[in-house]
């Protein structure tokens, strides 16, 4: 792609990326960043907004800063999440076009002329997509599990080759800076949204350094947490699951029924009628366990908490109200 020559022209590109853990691969990610952005643009900003960690990651981000004024950078209080230091950087964000990119470096930065390139077709929000991850198998399982499960519970069609790597209009992120319910999902927000969407493959990159600091259980914890905010499906499966069991055990108390009275023989079955009372005991614990999931989320969004607290920021940041 050729560099933009009309400066005045140019847009603002805005990069988000939540930094955790990342203090070896900063240095990498922007040099990379920077050559790339130019091709785009003369025009950019890199928000890196540190999520407590608890290594020097804020260190080199504030080194980077001083060296560069179009480097921003934010840490939160305390670890808030991936997704909330998403939306930081979406509610500090000025750029006209705004990608959102992991620090892992297996997000390319070469690709987002490329992602640029394609939104200037008429798109919103272009998805980098993943074709051949370079993630263990277990994570790849999991991964396509969670979207697939997501897909059919929330009736969104989350793409599950596409991460967090993406350009956004600032259309996009204005809307999204509206949202501001506790439980954050990034790419289920901007799917909610509906604007014009497309996706071009892209390379993924084996992790730089370390190992990936999203476990089995915090996946499966995202993975609640994201259905429950986004669908209340499991409640109306619940209910299904109720009405059909009781319609099943009508059916078979009329036979039971016909049978002792075309016989004349007793009812068998205590052993049994002991395992279904514990089945269907358990099974009514389990849909108030849901319920009471679903008022606690609810309880939760009436708090009016602030999504994230900013601890600190680099000298060259005006802090918005989030």
């Amino acid at each position: 792609m050729q560099a933009v020559t009309n400066t005045a022209a140019a847009p603002l590109i805005s990069v988000i990326i939540p930094v955790y853990k990342a203090e070896k691969m900063l240095d990498e990610l922007y040099t990379r960043l920077r050559d790339a952005l130019t091709e785009v643009s003369p025009h950019f900003e890199i928000v890196l907004v540190e999520d407590c960690g608890g290594d020097r990651s804020w260190e080199v981000i504030e080194r980077l800063a001083r060296a560069d004024p179009r480097v921003i950078g934010l840490q939160f209080s305390r670890n808030f999440g991936q997704h909330y230091g998403i939306t930081a950087g979406m509610d500090q964000c000025r750029g006209d076009w705004v990608v959102v990119m992991d620090c892992d470096l297996q997000d390319a930065p070469e690709e987002i002329p490329r992602l640029y390139a394609k939104a200037q077709e008429g798109y919103d929000v272009v998805l980098a997509l993943r074709g051949q991850r370079q993630d263990p198998l277990l994570k790849r399982a999991v991964s396509w599990l969670y979207y697939r499960t997501f897909s059919y519970l929330a009736d969104l069609d989350i793409d599950g080759d596409s991460g967090n790597f993406r350009i956004m209009s600032r259309q996009v992120v204005k809307n999204f800076v509206r949202m501001r319910e506790q439980l954050r999902f990034f790419g289920g927000h901007v799917q909610w949204m509906g604007f014009p969407t497309t996706g071009i493959p892209v390379q993924h990159a084996a992790r730089a350094e370390g190992k990936s600091t999203y476990t089995f259980a915090k996946l499966w914890r995202l993975a609640m947490d994201t259905i429950l905010a986004y669908s209340d499906k499991p409640l109306r499966m619940a209910a299904k699951l109720g009405l059909g069991m009781a319609a099943l055990s009508l059916v078979f108390g009329v036979y039971l029924l016909l049978r002792s009275w075309l016989h004349s023989s007793p009812v068998p079955g205590w052993s049994s009628l002991i395992v279904s009372l514990y089945f269907i005991g358990g099974l009514i614990i389990g849909i108030l366990g849901i319920l009471g999931i679903y008022l606690g989320k609810a309880f939760d969004e009436t708090k009016k908490r602030p999504l994230y607290i900013v601890r600190r920021a680099t000298p060259n940041t005006v802090l918005r109200d989030d």
